[in-house]
Order: structure tokens, then sequence, then C-alpha cells
């Protein structure tokens, strides 16, 4: 078998696995950040501490905001819906957890690489260009 008839039968398998790696990865993304959302919605004060000390500014807005936007966020990738919008101030949110909360353990471009955060910040990038896929009511309400 040549690389070329390798290369063509991968690339076939996973273009038909698209929309259900799509989901799956929604589905994951969504439950981690509603958790996330929970858990500081649940611990309000100790969160606002948290971002006091990280020297965020209007501390009470931006945490009330990050709150909201992984509670709600996370709600709307699991189901799928507004995939594209979300994903953006989700991105943001993990832009500023880096420079944040994560700079201290930031040195090189491999500790940049090496963040979770990072990559759930990728990842938010990567489904805002290419959506929630068909397996989601962003797919039933409006197409491709």
């Amino acid at each position: 078998m040549s690389i070329s008839s390798l290369t063509g039968k991968l690339t076939s398998f996973t273009e038909n696995k698209k929309d259900f790696i799509l989901l799956l990865i929604r589905i994951a993304l969504g439950f981690v950040f509603f958790q996330a959302g929970l858990g500081k919605f649940m611990n309000f004060e100790r969160t606002v501490g948290f971002f006091a000390s990280l020297g965020i500014p209007m501390v009470t807005l931006n945490t009330a905001l990050a709150v909201a936007v992984e509670l709600v966020g996370g709600l709307m990738l699991i189901v799928g819906i507004g995939t594209r919008l979300i994903t953006l101030p989700l991105a943001f949110v993990m832009v500023v957890a880096l420079i944040t909360a994560h700079i201290d353990e930031v040195k090189t471009l491999t500790d940049l690489f090496g963040q979770q955060t990072f990559s759930y910040m990728l990842t938010f990038l990567l489904l805002s260009s290419i959506g929630a896929g068909k397996y989601s009511l962003d797919h039933k309400l409006f197409g491709k």
C-alpha cells in the first residue's frame, strides 16, 4: 500500500467521522466548562477573592462575566447552539487565565504549549472557525 493510498484512506475515514468527533469535543469541553462555571458560581465570593489576588480589575463584574461565560457557554457547547459565537468569549476567558493565573508557569514556548488553558483556547478558536458539526442545534436550525 502506498503512502498516498494510506493517506487517502485515513482522510476518508476521519472525514466521515468529523461530525461525531466535533460532537465529542463539544460535549467534553461543554461539560468541563459548565462544571468550572458552576464551581465558581457556588463559591462566588471565594472566586472574587482569587480573581482579586490576580489583579483583575472590576473584580466582581469580571468574575460574574467569567462565571456566566463558562456556565452558559458550557451548556451552549453541549447542545451545539451558537457554537461559533460562544467559543470566542470562551477563548478570551482562556487568554485572561493564561496572562493572570498561569503566567508564572510559562517561561518558554514549550511551557505555553503545554498549558491546558492554551489547548482549550486553541480548541475554542478551532470550533469558532469550523462550527459545531451536523449533530448540533446550530445545524438543525441553520444548516451548514
